[in-house]
């Protein structure tokens, strides 16, 4: 029974955390996700929590669980959800604050010496010779041998 609860809790966590993480906000209360996202991870939690009492049961090595656990992962899951959303504040209130005397474009400067591999750059462009007043002419490239 161990081993279902454990299937059970770690995915209905797993699958409910990606609302916590794909957001800098409260997920459903400031920012609602799409409905094929809601849908898909209800799904999988759904069908992870009826498997255990499902005929694959003892092929996978499950036992059915009792009603007080469901109540238990109720707490468990809101338990690690709210852990996860502390955490996700801790770490973008620490890198919003960048650290002090540091350079701030060191990040679009790495990028671009990243990219600067995959892209393909234009021919430089040289810039027009001036001549100046009253010095010596460039010689002329015309081809023939000088004498």
């Amino acid at each position: 029974m161990s081993r279902s609860g454990w299937f059970v809790e770690s995915l209905a966590t797993q699958s409910l955390v990606i609302f916590a993480i794909r957001t800098r906000t409260v997920p459903f209360f400031r920012s609602h996700p799409s409905l094929p996202l809601t849908l898909a991870a209800l799904g999988v939690v759904l069908v992870g929590a009826v498997l255990p009492a499902s005929p694959l049961a003892a092929p996978l090595g499950f036992a059915p669980l009792p009603g007080g656990f469901f109540a238990a992962l109720v707490v468990m899951v809101i338990g690690h959800l709210v852990l996860v959303e502390l955490g996700k504040r801790w770490f973008y209130r620490a890198a919003a604050t960048p650290p002090t005397g540091a350079p701030t474009d060191l990040g679009t400067r790495f990028v671009r010496r990243r990219a600067a591999r995959f892209s393909v750059a234009a021919p430089p462009v040289r810039p027009l010779r001036r001549r100046r007043p009253g010095g010596p002419r460039p010689p002329a490239a015309t081809g023939a041998d000088p004498e």
